[in-house]
């Protein structure tokens, strides 16, 4: 599967396209794999799996080594990829591409702690057993990944899917596939042996609905709410358990206390990095009283030196999805009709959307509810921090967030109290970074987890079993059982937990 570095003619209809989204340049011509298709690739990944998964942990994690050394010698080429299909910066593109391969080497390294046979207490009823509890693959995990972190993300999944004894079909996004079928090359020249554990396949929706619905062990999609819906209405016809990681709308709470100046920083690049596409960007700024004139000062000092662009000197690249420039439009147009007022930015050339500070946003603006995926930052002034907390849990979309404050106690008590799934305390997004946190939101943002225990664990069965060490004198759970031994029991409870009140 080659992929196209020039322009050419109009593609067959069993092709699509991916493109420079720069400049509209062709990066890739690669097949719309239907549904005959994906359901060869999972019958390929289920004869794969098992070969895997016999491997044992040991044996996985030096091939999880192996690919992650593929990934880490040849990251200046993903990276070039990644500019051209996805429109990022290089050295942003390095930066994914960095954090994708830490955290193959947590999942490889810890997959046997997290997930390998241990014992448990038995109890009383079945202290004469051993209770063992572990944790099995699903057997072949499909994965359907974003076009904004088209590395980092579904490494995500896919790493510790395989981690964890699984084989994975990966379907990337239509506006990043190229990226994708170049890491399923990447691992058959890293993993020889098991090539089929990670296969690609590429198209369109229909594509991806035709991975829910070819009976895998899980699916874990990555996207926006809207089609995370259709993704679970599809899985549902074949009771295919899901993983939803679908954005946020994630503020920041800057207290009386906070530096403004790091607080500023913070927020302007969780805001306008990537080109606002993060769905773990801080899209809200909620200020006291106190340092909000200071705050939005700093902001626009520092948003009015960034500048959107293909060349290496550009903060960020275009919109890497051509639609997502209406949604940034509408949001504007929504917050300045509300009575907002933008202090810098607000305007969009050629899929280039300048660094926009909006201020004074009503809370019911659209701006202010939905996920703009641009770059732009609402910043509103707030008594207090309780004030602002209130305002920063009142959207439906929980993921990520952000608290400044000088007070570490302070600190952990919002980003606790935070409708979240990850926070922050002074610094953005530095939660995606740690590989043994999990990763994941509440309310519309999703459910399940990705990164960590938690992320091994998403990716297998527990399995419980038992078995009798000796038997009883006194069998309790047979026909055979005498008359008293259950008034007997009653009493020996009794004795043991009948004085807590």
């Amino acid at each position: 599967m080659s992929l196209v570095e020039d322009r050419g003619t109009a593609a067959p209809a069993d092709t699509f396209r991916s493109t420079d989204p720069a400049n509209g340049a062709l990066v890739a011509e690669l097949p719309v794999h239907t549904a005959a298709d994906v359901a060869a690739a999972v019958a390929r990944a289920r004869t794969a799996a098992e070969a895997w998964g016999a491997l044992g942990f040991a044996e996985r994690r030096t091939r999880l080594a192996a690919f992650r050394g593929y990934l880490a010698r040849r990251m200046h080429e993903l990276a070039d990829l990644v500019h051209r299909e996805n429109g990022k910066p290089h050295a942003d593109a390095l930066l994914e591409i960095t954090l994708a391969v830490d955290h193959l080497a947590w999942a490889g390294a810890h997959a046997r702690k997290t997930l390998g046979p241990r014992s448990v207490n038995p109890g009383l009823l079945a202290a004469n057993h051993q209770a063992v509890l572990e944790y099995q693959p699903l057997g072949v995990v499909g994965v359907i990944g974003p076009w904004n972190y088209p590395v980092f993300t579904p490494m995500g999944s896919i790493a510790y899917a395989l981690a964890a004894g699984n084989a994975v079909v990966f379907k990337p996004s239509e506006f990043t596939p190229a990226i994708g079928v170049w890491l399923g090359q990447a691992w058959a020249a890293a993993v020889p042996d098991v090539p089929d554990a990670l296969q690609v396949v590429t198209g369109l929706g229909e594509t991806g609905a035709a991975l829910c619905r070819a009976g895998v062990g899980k699916i874990a999609f990555t996207g926006s709410a809207a089609t995370g819906r259709k993704v679970m209405a599809t899985c549902a016809e074949t009771l295919t358990p899901v993983l939803m990681e679908c954005g946020g709308k994630d503020a920041m709470i800057v207290d009386d206390d906070a530096d403004v100046a790091a607080a500023a920083d913070a927020a302007v690049w969780g805001a306008m990095s990537n080109g606002g596409q993060t769905c773990i960007g801080i899209e809200r700024v909620y200020a006291t009283a106190a340092v909000h004139d200071a705050f939005v000062a700093a902001v626009t000092e520092k948003v009015e030196g960034l500048r959107p662009g293909a060349d290496e000197q550009a903060a960020y690249g275009p919109m890497t999805m051509p639609s997502q420039a209406d949604v940034v439009r509408r949001h504007l147009d929504d917050a300045a009709a509300a009575g907002g007022r933008t202090a810098t930015g607000g305007t969009i050339t050629d899929g280039f959307v300048a660094p926009t500070v909006l201020l004074d946003v009503p809370e019911t603006s659209a701006a202010v509810q939905e996920e703009t995926f641009g770059p732009t930052i609402t910043i509103t002034k707030v008594d207090d921090a309780e004030q602002a907390l209130t305002l920063a849990n009142g959207t439906a979309l929980g993921l990520g967030g952000s608290v400044f404050t000088g007070s570490a106690e302070r600190g952990m008590d919002l980003a606790r109290r935070m409708r979240s799934g990850m926070t922050s305390i002074n610094s953005v997004i530095t939660f995606a970074s740690v590989p043994s946190l999990p990763f994941g939101g509440v309310g519309e943002s999703g459910f399940g987890r990705i990164h960590g225990e938690d992320g091994l664990r998403e990716f297998t069965r527990a399995k419980a079993i038992t078995r009798q060490r000796f038997a009883l004198p006194v069998p309790l759970m047979s026909f055979a059982r005498p008359e008293k031994a259950a008034d007997a029991l009653a009493r020996v409870m009794g004795l043991l937990h009948g004085r807590h009140r």
